[in-house]
């Protein structure tokens, strides 16, 4: 855990050396083996400079590591009956959405397509982020990739450590199927390592990453830290979650 907010600062600027893009390779919904890679000893520099990565833009067939495969979401009519959901209500789909994931180790939600596509348009400004995570008496660092219609998760430290390597903790698929005649765009999230996140950790990491890019106070903390980066204050984010300063 992270327990000094300069300390993570210095992180985030180490970040500046990255140069690949941090790329979901392992199909969203395939059950999670459990194995996790060992940690280095010693956490290496990531080259290049993180106010270039907004111009890198993706490899969909690089890995991040033996076993991992190409992105691959699963579709929608996969999960439900795309056909049976469309003569209901948007209530009625989110509700039965909701009540399906529960205890299924996955996560529900839903929003309207307006504020989807506000989330879109600013995620296509800004793609990576930093969500402290509060745990006991200090807190952990999830860092954010954003690749619509996905949201990326994994450890800072693990980021840091093993560049493109770093496995994904959790992702994030929005689905569009209902955007337009309901109003309704579904959410389904997935923790890949149980060990590393657990479900109200990743529930808690949906909200509040929205909220950073629907919120505009919020989100100019996120314009910060893709395009002002040297400007970027770690604290600022733990003063907005009201998360004390340690």
């Amino acid at each position: 855990m992270q327990r000094v907010s300069s300390t993570i600062s210095r992180t985030i600027a180490s970040l500046s050396k990255a140069r690949s893009s941090f790329l979901l390779t392992r199909p969203l919904f395939a059950a999670s083996s459990g194995a996790e890679t060992t940690h280095k000893s010693q956490q290496p520099e990531i080259p290049g400079d993180f106010r270039k990565w907004g111009s890198v833009g993706f490899c969909r067939t690089s890995k991040f590591a033996s076993g991992f495969t190409p992105l691959q979401p699963k579709p929608l009519d996969s999960i439900v009956d795309v056909q049976r959901l469309k003569d209901r209500y948007p209530d009625d789909i989110a509700s039965i959405w909701d009540d399906y994931h529960l205890g299924r180790g996955h996560i529900g939600a839903s929003m309207n397509a307006k504020l989807y596509n506000l989330l879109e348009h600013r995620a296509s400004e800004c793609r990576y982020f930093v969500i402290p995570v509060w745990r006991g008496s200090g807190y952990t660092t999830m860092f954010v990739q954003v690749q619509m219609p996905h949201f990326l998760f994994t450890g800072l430290e693990d980021y840091k450590a093993r560049g493109t390597q770093a496995a994904p903790y959790f992702t994030v698929t929005f689905y569009k199927e209902f955007a337009e005649t309901k109003d309704l765009v579904l959410i389904r999230g997935d923790v890949v390592f149980t060990s590393k996140l657990t479900d109200s950790e990743a529930e808690w990491l949906i909200e509040t990453v929205q909220s950073f890019y629907l919120n505009d106070a919020r989100y100019k903390l996120v314009e910060r830290f893709n395009k002002e980066t040297h400007d970027f204050e770690f604290k600022d984010v733990l003063q907005s979650l009201n998360m004390p300063i340690l």
